[in-house]
């Protein structure tokens, strides 16, 4: 396949001639032009630092796409990139915050073609399944027991009912129409969403969550926050107390950054997800360590966010304490942002104790909606 002269070229592998072969086909099925270079023409079965060049308008989709394939067969790869018939999860438990998850859940689908899977998870008197460590379900009962046949029939009952306001919503023009369905599973609910939007291959999970004040008391117990280590999908938080009711609202972006290959694969998929114009993005680094030449990394980050995309407006700020959630609070409420974009990485329960996250400090002392992205 021959790419346009005037198109500027990336190298974004360097392989062995068979590997590179490999991950050219794999790309070229995601409609990813390629050339390699370097080749031994000789003997080009025994070439090595093969290269594995692309456009770099394309560069963002390619990581992406190898970032899958590190875990997926190479069909599975380009099936996911392929897709369009995108499912959207939203966790649900019957509260006013999972509605207001709903309300945005649904402007979304409307807008992408998406369907939306309403989940619901329960654990029953007899789950064998373990708990979590600090989950809030041993409080001991003060109320006689029902059976499981009829906390089955009455969680049944609840998300019937909630699916008929969501049909009259619909009619009423409350909600934006969407197809969706309805799931009932029983098991932890942490593992029941992670399990469940793998199995639908999710494109984004939409989550409700309390307001800071009542979020503050459950630091370790939290569902979201368990989610928020472990899925291996973008997660959607929606505050209690989210001021918007459309993704179209949304305009200005805060993005945490560390300067690394990875924030090109976050973007990516915010721009892909949220295919909005003229929005306001906000660059901070929160990299631990000063890297020689910031500065100069940060203009290029700067200069390669214009470039590739030119619809947005980019800007680059710094915090002075960003261990301090007070003023990363003043500058979202000075600065009128609506959403706060975070690359994550898995942590378990005592990293996370003793080295908590940017995502977990926002979930629980912030009430800004947030876009996770593992990476």
């Amino acid at each position: 396949m021959l790419l346009r002269p005037d198109k500027k070229l990336v190298t974004v592998a360097i392989h062995t001639y068979e590997k590179a072969i490999q991950l050219k086909s794999l790309l070229e099925k995601c409609g990813i032009e390629v050339v390699i270079h370097n080749v031994n023409l000789e003997h080009p079965v025994i070439s090595v630092g093969v290269r594995v060049r692309i456009k770099e308008s394309d560069l963002a989709q390619a990581l992406r796409i190898i970032e899958q394939a590190t875990t997926l067969n190479e069909e599975s790869a380009s099936s996911i990139v392929k897709d369009k018939s995108a499912s959207i999860l939203i966790p649900i438990d019957f509260s006013a915050y999972s509605e207001k998850a709903c309300l945005i859940g649904f402007d979304y689908a409307n807008r992408t073609k998406s369907h939306i899977v309403l989940l619901h998870s329960f654990v029953s008197d007899n789950y064998s399944g373990s708990l979590p460590f600090g989950s809030d379900r041993f409080k001991e009962e003060t109320k006689p027991v029902a059976s499981d046949a009829e906390k089955l029939n009455a969680i049944h009952r609840k998300m019937h009912d909630f699916a008929e306001r969501i049909k009259s919503d619909i009619a009423k023009g409350v909600l934006p129409e969407a197809t969706f369905e309805c799931v009932v599973s029983e098991g932890v609910p942490e593992e029941v969403i992670i399990e469940y939007a793998g199995r639908i291959k999710a494109e984004l999970v939409i989550m409700g969550t309390r307001g800071k004040s009542k979020k503050e008391t459950e630091l370790i117990g939290s569902i979201t926050a368990e989610v928020l280590d472990a899925s291996k999908f973008p997660i959607f938080t929606v505050p209690e107390n989210i001021s918007i009711s459309s993704v179209s609202k949304i305009k200005r972006i805060l993005f945490f950054n560390n300067l690394s290959q990875d924030d090109l694969i976050s973007l990516d998929t915010f721009t892909r997800l949220f295919d909005s114009s003229s929005l306001e993005m906000t660059l901070i680094n929160v990299s631990e360590k000063k890297v020689k030449f910031q500065e100069k990394r940060n203009e290029a980050v700067l200069k390669y966010c214009q470039r590739l995309y030119p619809m947005h407006n980019f800007r680059i700020k710094e915090l002075k304490d960003l261990n301090q959630i007070d003023e990363i609070n003043r500058f979202v409420t000075d600065e009128h942002i609506d959403m706060v974009i975070i690359p994550t990485r898995r942590k378990n329960i005592f990293a996370r104790l003793f080295n908590p996250s940017m995502a977990h400090k926002l979930l629980f002392y912030s009430d800004i909606p947030m876009l996770v992205v593992p990476i």
